[in-house]
């Protein structure tokens, strides 16, 4: 595990050091059920060990930690029932999105829609994880943008981070990629022609597929 610590004078030491774990928990660099080690985590960041058990209980509050007896604090494990909260939040917000989508999106806005489009492709190509879950997050960041309502892309922002987790879980599926492609290229197809049901309904199909294909891997892994 290789932690990427960036100090910042503007900052609370705790405030980075939870700022630091919590990047590492979301992108998978420490795993669920991974034990959170005071004293280790201290020496690899260079900090005391009360910055460290602030953030750690910081984590906890977000529900990025759990505190088991006898154990300690260990990253919290993906549950269907978390994954089945956050992506029915996503679903509604991304039906939304992709139906106002239809309505709005501007001339730059479907030219922006296509080149994300194409990037996801490329990204696919290369087989390289974190590559293809900001592909993802840039084509679905597109289709609201095009929306042209700052409140509903502020609240999608803040709930990227929250199942950030699960993009990493489905895109480490390499057997669902040309899926993924073929999903992408659906939906950028239905916005295009302004059909506001077709784009709805392989928004929904493309949100649950990617729900039956992380509650399969959280299975696999029980």
């Amino acid at each position: 595990m290789e932690l990427k610590f960036n100090a910042n004078e503007y900052l609370p030491l705790r405030d980075v050091v939870f700022q630091t774990l919590r990047q590492a928990i979301i992108t998978g660099e420490i795993a669920p059920g991974e034990r959170l080690m005071e004293i280790p985590l201290a020496k690899k960041l260079g900090v005391s060990r009360t910055p460290v058990r602030e953030a750690i209980r910081m984590l906890e509050l977000e529900g990025l930690v759990a505190m088991i007896p006898r154990r300690g604090a260990e990253v919290a494990c993906i549950t269907e029932k978390d994954l089945r909260d956050a992506l029915e939040v996503r679903c509604a917000l991304e039906e939304l999105a992709v139906v106002l989508a239809c309505q709005r999106i501007t001339r730059d806005g479907k030219e922006k829609l296509k080149a994300v489009c194409i990037a996801f492709r490329e990204a696919i190509s290369t087989k390289h994880v974190p590559s293809i879950v900001d592909g993802d997050i840039a084509f679905h960041d597109a289709i609201f943008e095009a929306t042209q309502n700052p409140r509903l892309v502020t609240m999608t922002h803040n709930l990227w981070e929250q199942v950030y987790r699960y993009r990493v879980e489905y895109v480490k599926d390499f057997s669902y990629h040309e899926v993924l492609v073929s999903e992408h290229d659906a939906i950028t197809n239905a916005v295009l022609l302004g059909d506001e049901e077709l784009a709805r309904e392989v928004m929904r199909k493309h949100i649950y597929n990617q729900e039956a294909i992380v509650i399969r891997n959280v299975q696999n892994n029980v």
